[in-house]
């Protein structure tokens, strides 16, 4: 693009009244990289380029929504979600964009409604098929117990933030966490009191996630319940951290173990892994394999 059309673009762009930005997807954690005048106006004075895109959504519209979002550009789809800000409901409208064939960004622009008192028909459709379009989701790629990610869904969501690691030169950590005694639990209480403790931890684990970018998943085996969770972590000592946190909270949720060889109560073993991904030989999945079983 030529100068003069570049600074053409910008200039529409800053006098746009609806509030927009875009945030480049190639590069870790998805920093804003552009923001009009008017998104000010949502966000007050705090700067946000180069900041995470989970986290500049997270500060204005909660941890929730910034979730969904999340996992609506991971999976490079185009959305739109109502959203309330200040009493006034805005269309938050989420548009992948590529830019040649190797560089990918996603732009956000929040559409301005009506009071949150004035409900519409077709704001009432809008909520009935976003409900839908969850739904839809959550069946193929969330776990109906936990509400995490399903295996399969985890290890896509791996393999494509291992590419931009990879191309980024940056790190990630996988942690995995057992439930210890897991067998002599369910031969107590039985499959639907397990499923309610399992659900129980993952809201835990849920709860301890640092930003929207972390991911967990569940994986099940014929012997063990295990909680993975990718991290876009740069070094081990914040990972334990991280872990022990997990541990802590899983602990302090008091559920009853009477055969637990560990404590009275339910309780997690972890292992985690962290690499630089640029200098690694293994593969996304390999890496993953190897936290579960080492």
């Amino acid at each position: 693009m030529k100068a003069i059309e570049r600074e053409i673009l910008q200039k529409l762009i800053e006098s746009a009244a609806e509030p927009l930005l875009a945030a480049n997807t190639d590069r870790p954690d998805w920093p804003v990289v552009l923001c009009n005048p008017a998104f000010a106006g949502l966000k007050g004075d705090e700067p946000v380029l180069d900041r995470p895109l989970a986290d500049v959504i997270e500060g204005l519209l909660g941890r929730d929504l910034a979730l969904e979002i999340s996992e609506t550009v991971r999976s490079r789809q185009e959305s739109s979600i109502p959203v309330v800000i200040d009493k006034r409901e805005y269309l938050l409208v989420l548009r992948p964009l590529s830019v040649g064939s190797a560089r990918h960004y996603y732009a956000l622009y929040w559409r301005s409604g009506h009071g949150v008192n004035a409900p519409t028909a077709d704001n009432e459709m809008h909520h009935a098929l976003r409900r839908a379009r969850r739904r839809i989701r959550d069946l193929s790629r969330d776990d109906a117990v936990t509400g995490l990610l399903t295996e399969a869904a985890f290890r896509e969501v791996l393999e494509h933030d291992w590419a931009v690691a990879a191309r980024e030169k940056t790190s990630l950590a996988v942690i995995a966490f057992s439930l210890d005694d897991f067998n002599a639990y369910l031969e107590v209480f039985g499959r639907h009191a397990t499923d309610s403790c399992l659900r129980r931890v993952a809201q835990a684990v849920r709860r301890c996630m640092r930003r929207a970018s972390d991911v967990g998943a569940r994986i099940t085996t014929d012997d063990d319940e295990t909680i993975v969770v990718l991290s876009h972590a740069s070094e081990e000592g914040g990972v334990r951290e991280f872990a022990q946190r997990i541990g802590n909270a899983v602990r302090e949720l008091g559920l009853h173990h009477p055969r637990s060889k560990t404590a009275r109560f339910v309780t997690v073993t972890h292992r985690a892994s962290v690499v630089q991904v640029d200098r690694s030989t293994q593969q996304s999945g390999s890496f993953l394999d190897g936290v579960l079983h080492g």
